[in-house]
């Protein structure tokens, strides 16, 4: 007789759902969302930012993943950042930002002087 199966405790179950259960923020994206997404990305002009929420109103988080999954080349995704005008990408993004004279204020990006007001009219 073995004593091992005496002493098994059940798991406990994980406190969080596994991940491939947790759903994705925007797991299809439709073709039109992506490329007004990229559209109003191209069109922030060196030295401009924008925030996720003005690229992708009401659903900035879907900006996020959109430009997370578009090639560098495709759009300039440096000149997006977040609505405190912090950095999603940190040095990288800075670097790229200061080389088009975008202007911070310790680590953020000084929103009011570098913020398009209206992206639509360009």
């Amino acid at each position: 007789m073995t004593m091992a199966a005496d002493y098994r405790v059940p798991l406990a179950k994980p406190a969080f759902p596994a991940r491939a259960s947790i759903p994705c923020v925007a797991p299809h994206v439709s073709t039109d969302a992506r490329v007004a997404i990229l559209e109003r990305v191209r069109a922030i002009p060196p030295g401009f930012v924008r925030t996720y929420g003005d690229v992708s109103p009401g659903a900035p988080r879907l900006a996020g993943y959109v430009l997370s999954r578009t090639d560098a080349s495709e759009a300039p995704w440096h000149r997006v950042v977040r609505a405190d005008g912090s950095l999603a990408k940190g040095t990288r993004q800075r670097r790229l930002l200061e080389a088009e004279a975008v202007p911070f204020r310790g680590e953020r990006v000084l929103l009011s002087t570098a913020r398009l007001d209206d992206l639509d009219a360009i």
